[in-house]
């Protein structure tokens, strides 16, 4: 080590951040005898305690805090929040950090005091910013100083959208309100972001940082809290607004702020940037220029309030805190709340006349200085200092125990919300402080046992309600397992449902994935991504499994859609012929275009071999060697799905020769007297077969067929009804085959009967229907009523067609068509 710091000296080791400063403090500290050093935060005393615990054991290192204080018999090291510095102790080694706070209109008297009269008998160290060098120089003569350059390099990059800010970055805001909306909008579009704010306590601030640095989320929404002493992995800072409220009006952030806040980007050898949110619009270049070099304005006044206090009366002791500073360069500071606290107090005749010699005024100084960490100087927190004060000039000279245990038990829950957490921390931590008065409580070990139970209590409730609120772990993890270029692990239950990396992201039916999205669309997006990269093999897999599987695999359902392992993967459409449709796998984000035609290939071939096995007589017919009126005869029925009316085909049957007539019937191609027909096609398998062909074909919503049933009630168009093999007479629609006996029985007994003919309970009951509708359909096929019965005359004209009912898959007398 070098000799600028040689015995005695008084030295300031000045810099921006991330320049080493409070390690080599340490380090220094650790040289001597005996130290002591002051950090500006609890929590930073905390972390570096334990950093020298760590090494030198915890028997030779002692934590004061405000609210927690180890001293084992014999320390030789001191770590202390500046406020609680025991400046009567001896020590060879002296530090305060962050000492450009001598500046800040609330706290800066205090590190102003520790400026003037804090010294280590060998080595005193003042650690801060470059900006206080001038006052430094001009108070503390002699003063040496040593400037630390950044080890890493801080750059601009603009304003940025919220959700394309890069992994690793801090937002910053100034309310609480800002910093929840902003975490809120972070946990849906990137998984979620630690939050730290001022008013969390230090150990729901370490779980939050703990979580950002272990990987678990890459973002971090905070206010300005962030700007001093927290060691982070930081990369970026943008700045979400560039105005804040500093307790008493709305104010632009100093450039030296904007400094220190930006500093937290890039730590030990790695660079960083900083930027703010596209709402907020872009830095001036001026201002950027001087974060980026860290070049500031000095300071041109530091805060000071007078430490040699009066105590021989509360008007004394008033008076002592409002003198002035009589050395150029101080100001006098802002009252702080301990002196407000104090002018509420005084106010009050019966504390007044308590206070009535120095012992009772120094208490009534000491009360009040307890802290409301609430930061807001309530009405209640003076209450509590009022009951605090008479309780400890009352008979007993300390708190009423049943009192303190009341005060305390009500603090002891963790229902509520966030701000009813936070506040009910910063209760219990004032109770913290003031068991931390051993002369002013009971057994002081007990209550500070107690109080720093509950605070931990609490502080780890927040914490899981920051968690639960502003973090999605799932889709952050995801998220960040995404930017790497290994695999995902991933799982897929015989359910359906899909696990990547040991998270429930979805399901998969076939080859379609469903996101799961409890957390929302934007959740949704990163959770499909995922399972795209984390499926691949598995998706890759089915593909090859379904080409290979045999025809009985597969099914075709009611709506056409094909199932496979009874889920869907294709659907039939519309080919070139209603007995050639096109098959088209469904749509999915999971298969590339090379397995959709795999898929399409294998489909289609067994479709297509499906239909020519329910199809056979007519493929059969229309393959056969047929040639003029025959072929074009054949060709009707296979475009009409295996039947056609008599009249529709008349010029093709009457063009028939007998030879021609004897060759298509040995086909099985019926001649009726109304229709032309293939009877095999009739069945019910097939007329379902035929009905979802002809949809398909037409586009028309899938319709159920009548299946058994002879005749039926016309609900839909006519052409439906024959492109399954029904004739269409009226209201009616009766199956082909039952029509030619109807009407093969009538002209039998119109031959018969000479003045007309009854309709016969045979024919009546052949259809199912009632006298009156048989002999509408009687009606319809040319017969009229006469005086003794039914005579053949002039065709009657065919009913109208109602509009279609549409049905619901659930009412079809069909669930599947397996093997067709």
């Amino acid at each position: 080590m070098t000799d600028y710091l040689s015995r005695g000296r008084v030295s300031a080791i000045l810099g921006p951040t991330n320049t080493g400063k409070t390690h080599f403090a340490l380090e220094r500290m650790l040289g001597h005898a005996t130290g002591m050093i002051g950090f500006p935060l609890r929590l930073l005393a905390r972390e570096n305690y334990d950093r020298i615990v760590r090494v030198q054991g915890a028997a030779s290192v002692a934590l004061i805090t405000g609210e927690e204080k180890i001293i084992p018999p014999h320390p030789r090291w001191f770590v202390c929040t500046v406020e609680s510095m025991p400046l009567d102790r001896r020590v060879a080694f002296m530090a305060v950090d962050e000492i450009q706070l001598c500046a800040d209109p609330e706290r800066g008297h205090v590190f102003t005091d520790r400026l003037l009269h804090a010294r280590g008998q060998e080595e005193t160290l003042f650690l801060g910013a470059e900006t206080i060098k001038p006052l430094l120089r001009r108070l503390i003569p002699g003063i040496e100083f040593i400037t630390r350059p950044r080890l890493s390099q801080l750059t601009y990059t603009g304003p940025k959208k919220l959700n394309r800010l890069p992994p690793r970055s801090a937002v910053v805001a100034f309310s609480a309100a800002e910093v929840y909306a902003m975490a809120e909008f972070v946990r849906r579009q990137r998984g979620g972001a630690a939050v730290v704010l001022g008013a969390l306590s230090p150990r729901t601030r370490n779980a939050q940082i703990g979580m950002y640095q272990a990987g678990e989320v890459d973002y971090i929404v905070a206010t300005d809290a962030i700007g001093m002493g927290l060691n982070m992995d930081v990369d970026h800072v943008a700045f979400a607004q560039m105005r804040k409220f500093d307790g008493r009006v709305p104010r632009d952030l100093a450039p030296s702020e904007i400094g220190q806040i930006a500093g937290r980007a890039g730590r030990h050898m790695n660079d960083g940037t900083f930027g703010t949110t596209s709402d907020v619009g872009g830095i001036a270049p001026e201002l950027v220029e001087a974060v980026e070099g860290h070049h500031f304005a000095p300071l041109k006044v530091l805060s000071w309030r007078n430490s040699d206090l009066r105590f021989t009366s509360v008007e004394a002791l008033m008076a002592s805190l409002d003198r002035p500073p009589d050395q150029p360069g101080l100001i006098r500071a802002r009252e702080a709340d301990d002196q407000v606290a104090l002018a509420h107090l005084a106010a009050d005749a019966d504390i007044a006349r308590l206070a009535n010699h120095p012992e009772r005024v120094r208490l009534l100084w000491d009360v009040a200085q307890v802290p409301d960490f609430r930061k807001v100087m309530a009405d209640a927190h003076t209450r509590l200092l009022t009951q605090l004060f008479r309780h400890l000039t009352g008979p007993g000279r300390r708190l009423p125990t049943d009192w303190l245990a009341g005060h305390v038990a009500r603090l002891d829950r963790t229902d509520g919300e966030l701000d009813t957490i936070i506040n009910r921390i910063a209760n219990v931590r004032t109770w913290t402080y003031v068991s931390h008065r051993g002369d002013w409580v009971v057994d002081p070990l007990h209550w500070q046992g107690v109080t720093r139970a509950i605070e931990d209590k609490l502080s780890d409730a927040l914490h899981d309600r920051l968690t639960q609120r502003f973090v999605d772990r799932r889709t952050a993890l995801l998220v960040q397992r995404m930017r790497g270029d290994t695999s995902l692990l991933s799982a897929v239950a015989r359910t359906g449902d899909v696990l990547v990396e040991g998270h429930y992201v979805g399901q998969l039916f076939g080859f379609r994935f469903e996101p799961d999205v409890a957390e929302g669309a934007n959740a949704a997006k990163a959770v499909l991504a995922a399972a795209a990269r984390a499926l691949k093999s598995e998706i890759a897999g089915r593909v090859d499994r379904l080409v290979g599987e045999g025809d009985d695999a597969f099914v075709l359902a009611p709506d056409g859609q094909i199932l496979w392992q009874d889920e869907p993967v294709a659907r039939m459409v519309a080919g070139a012929e209603m007995l050639k449709p096109a098959v088209e796998p469904l749509p999915s984000d999971l298969l590339e275009p090379a397995q959709r035609e795999r898929i399409r290939k294998r489909l289609a071939d067994w479709l297509s071999a499906a239909i020519t096995d329910a199809f056979r007589p007519l493929l059969a017919a229309r393959d056969a060697p047929l040639k003029g009126a025959s072929r074009g005869l054949v060709h009707q029925l296979s475009e009409a799905l295996g039947s056609l009316p008599r009249f529709g085909a008349g010029a093709q049957v009457q063009a028939l020769a007998e030879d021609d007539r004897k060759q298509l019937a040995r086909l099985g191609i019926r001649f009726g007297v109304e229709s032309v027909f293939l009877p095999p096609l009739l069945k019910p398998a097939t007329q379902r077969l035929r009905a979802l062909l002809w949809a398909v074909h037409e586009g028309q919503p899938p319709m159920d067929p009548p299946g058994n049933k002879v005749t039926v009630t016309v609900e839909g168009p006519a052409a439906f009804y024959e492109a399954v093999g029904y004739r269409v007479l009226g209201p009616r629609a009766i199956r082909v085959d039952m029509l030619e006996r109807f009407a093969a029985e009538a002209r039998r007994l119109a031959r018969e009967a000479k003045g007309g003919f009854a309709l016969s309970s045979q024919m009546v009951s052949s259809l199912g229907l009632g006298a009156d509708e048989a002999g509408q359909v009687l009606t319809a096929l040319g017969y009229r009523k006469a005086e003794n019965g039914w005579v053949a005359g002039k065709r009657g004209p065919v009913g109208k067609a109602r509009p279609v009912r549409q049905q619901s898959n659930a009412d079809s007398p069909f669930a599947v068509l397996r093997g067709l």
